[in-house]
């Protein structure tokens, strides 16, 4: 086997750890339970344990290059602080980055959760054949990350990429970073719910509440499957997430001129019932997209080829991840593989 690096997905949930090969090939992956009830220190060690099982079923037959955190919130790259996570409570200026070293004794690089999502798709995902993209992660709440130039950009403060936050409606649902309306609020797998039960409260009997009466874990998934199935409120709710995406799609477009913008996390699952409101609103928003929109509108499908080759006249692609769930703990792997490449050109 070739060097390999270890690529971990801090989440509040499941803690996911992976092997993963300078080629991109993924070696083991195992999934844990987030202890975060038991505080930060028993996390990091319960990471710690599953790394070491992991590495030492490897390292005699390849050297481990280091590991790299994909961790969702406020990270300080330079020190390893976890400066704030909403879905970590505990971690406020956590030094997980010298916790982990110290019990380790290798390389460790702390990123944010989105940016390492975009890092994974651009070495192996849907932006691949690009140096320059933007995605949008839809899970429990929105994030962002950008790559540009094939780096990982951070901004000023380490906070860019912040599109969850991005407003959609001036007056609308309040949200826990003390604006209203912001995308995260229609655009996730909890906002996908509570637009759910607003319509049931609303509208009474319907199949959305037979549903979720019926239904003990009633989910975002729950709502797709309806929409799917034909039920007009839940395709409402996704032409609505569709809506809320194209409206903040349209601006990055038109700020940043990328060649191409992904959506990944648990709810682009829901691809098919929430893209065609996006593309109708990019087209209605954006003039930037207008002048540069694929020909084909095959190119947004998902499917085994959903990777659009970029073409003469610059398209501009919206696509699909490619890598799903497991975005995060490519680009998580990725990060001492370039650590270790960019000390290697110092030298030379």
């Amino acid at each position: 086997m070739n060097k390999f690096s270890i690529g971990v997905d801090l989440g509040g949930t499941n803690l996911r750890i992976a092997a993963v090969d300078e080629q991109g090939a993924l070696v083991e992956k195992v999934t844990l339970g987030t202890r975060i009830s038991l505080g930060p220190d028993r996390v990091i060690g319960d990471m710690c344990d599953a790394i070491e099982r992991m590495s030492e079923k490897y390292s005699n037959s390849a050297p481990l290059i280091g590991i790299g955190v994909g961790v969702p919130g406020i990270i300080d790259v330079q020190t390893g602080l976890v400066r704030e996570s909403p879905n970590l409570p505990g971690f406020v200026d956590y030094p997980a980055r010298a916790a982990i070293e110290q019990r380790l004794k290798t390389i460790v690089i702390l990123e944010n959760d989105a940016n390492v999502a975009a890092l994974g798709e651009k070495w192996l995902g849907a932006a691949k054949d690009y140096s320059d993209v933007a995605i949008l992660t839809l899970g429990t709440g929105v994030g962002g990350g950008l790559v540009l130039g094939g780096t990982i950009w951070r901004g000023a403060n380490g906070m860019a990429g912040e599109f969850g936050h991005t407003t959609v409606e001036p007056d609308g649902h309040p949200c826990g970073c003390g604006n209203r309306g912001c995308l995260e609020q229609y655009a996730s797998a909890t906002a996908v719910v509570r637009m759910a039960r607003e319509a049931i409260a609303s509208r009474g009997e319907s199949a959305l509440a037979r549903a979720a009466s019926s239904d003990p874990e009633f989910s975002a998934k729950s709502i797709y499957n309806l929409a799917m199935e034909g039920d007009e409120d839940a395709r409402r709710i996704f032409r609505y997430v569709g809506r809320c995406l194209g409206i903040v799609l349209s601006s990055l477009v038109n700020s940043l001129n990328l060649p191409i913008y992904v959506i990944g996390g648990g709810v682009s699952s829901a691809w098919e019932a929430f893209s065609p409101a996006i593309f109708e609103e990019l087209r209605r928003r954006s003039i930037v997209y207008a002048a540069t929109a694929p020909p084909d509108p095959s190119a947004h499908k998902e499917g085994a080829s959903a990777r659009v080759v970029p073409g003469p006249g610059h398209k501009t692609i919206i696509t699909r991840a490619l890598l799903g769930s497991d975005a995060g703990l490519y680009g998580a792997a990725r990060l001492p593989m370039i650590a270790e490449a960019k000390i290697a050109e110092a030298k030379r």
